[in-house]
């Protein structure tokens, strides 16, 4: 059986078939209308901190036989999501590039394809490729902490699992939809989110008692977090009022997971809205932290270098911390792990390192 959000899920998606009936009807060519998706029509919202679309579209029309052919894959998939809602059923993105070999000459050439063509029907239809039942091949998020979640498992039953008494070491594993249809949350005594890119540091902080010290909810982001796992933590955020912070190594990649997670990214610049918190802040290593702290590192490569330089001029690392935190490593011309930390024993991440931090941005 299909809930209300399903249902408003098919009609967007009815509406988009519609419109290309009514145009053959009316003895028109088949057009579809989008927002251009390159760097030109990406502005980041200032008012609301994430990245968006702009008003730049191009029109998808049937004139020429790649234009046919294209609107011919749109329409097998739409009617592959319609019978996987009806269904109850659910499919992988890697899955539906394959199912399409059945399609003749709709088929997909490659999975990227298939995968720009799922995020051009969010565009359009305004709904998420959660709400199509399409999984991507990466999981969530694990969580530990106390708060409790409420699952509809796979049987359509609703399972209760405190985060924190109900988990094994590994916690909560965050599935890939994550809408209140789904999951719903109740707080407990956690009183913020520490969102840690590594397992190993995770581990840490779990082991070290963290958790119930300071009433604290962990979040291991996997390296650069799921959508499920941004989409979740807006939620805890937003529903829970709890103050998200995100701790990662010091280097441009690692200050860029914690850009996706506070104010979105370009390639899903078209859900920001639904993705990004863009309260978060950075508790991360900084080149600051490598020299108040004597910490071991390595050398910036020249893809590190490249990529710093280019955060200069993104607007989402426009703070003046930001900006001197990454002229200071450019001249450093070095980088660090949050392992790093261990140089000054395994609970100095715990016993000084974090809850410095945490009570510097008012935290703890």
């Amino acid at each position: 059986m299909t809930n209300e959000r399903q249902k408003q899920t098919m009609d967007g998606l009815g509406k988009i078939v519609e419109s290309v009936y009514d145009q053959l009807n009316d003895g028109d060519i088949p057009k579809m209308d989008i927002s251009l998706r390159s760097k030109k029509n990406i502005e980041f919202d200032p008012r609301h901190n994430v990245w968006k679309y702009g008003d730049l579209q191009t029109s998808r029309n049937c004139k020429t036989v790649k234009g046919a052919t294209m609107m011919l894959k749109t329409l097998h998939m739409i009617d592959f999501i319609d019978t996987m809602i009806v269904e109850n059923r659910s499919s992988t993105l890697r899955e539906m590039y394959y199912i399409s070999e059945g399609w003749g000459n709709g088929k997909f050439n490659s999975q990227d394809e298939s995968n720009m063509m799922a995020e051009d029907l969010e565009i359009v239809s305004k709904y998420m490729r959660e709400d199509f039942k399409l999984r991507p091949e990466e999981s969530g998020a694990s969580i530990l902490g106390d708060i409790t979640i409420s699952e509809l498992n796979r049987k359509g039953e609703r399972k209760t699992i405190n985060c924190n008494d109900d988990v094994g070491d590994s916690g909560y594993a965050i599935p890939y939809n994550v809408e209140k249809e789904k999951v719903t949350i109740k707080p407990g005594n956690a009183k913020f989110i520490v969102a840690i890119e590594t397992g190993g540091m995770f581990d840490r902080l779990a082991e070290n008692g963290f958790i119930e010290k300071h009433n604290a909810l962990l979040v291991h982001l996997k390296g650069q977090p799921a959508r499920c796992t941004r989409r979740f933590i807006k939620r805890l955020n937003e529903e829970l009022k709890l103050p998200v912070t995100v701790f990662t190594d010091g280097d441009p990649w690692s200050f860029r997971i914690f850009a996706s997670v506070a104010y979105g990214a370009i390639k899903t610049a078209h859900i920001s809205d639904y993705l990004a918190t863009p309260t978060s802040q950075f508790i991360g290593i900084t080149a600051t932290d490598i020299l108040n702290y004597k910490l071991p590192t390595d050398r910036l490569s020249d893809q590190d270098v490249s990529a710093l330089k280019s955060e200069l001029t993104d607007p989402r690392f426009k703070d003046q911390f930001w900006v001197s935190e990454i002229e200071a490593m450019l001249s450093m011309k070095q980088k660090a792990e949050q392992q790093a930390l261990a140089k000054h024993g395994l609970d100095f991440v715990t016993d000084k390192y974090l809850p410095e931090k945490l009570t510097d941005l008012g935290v703890l």
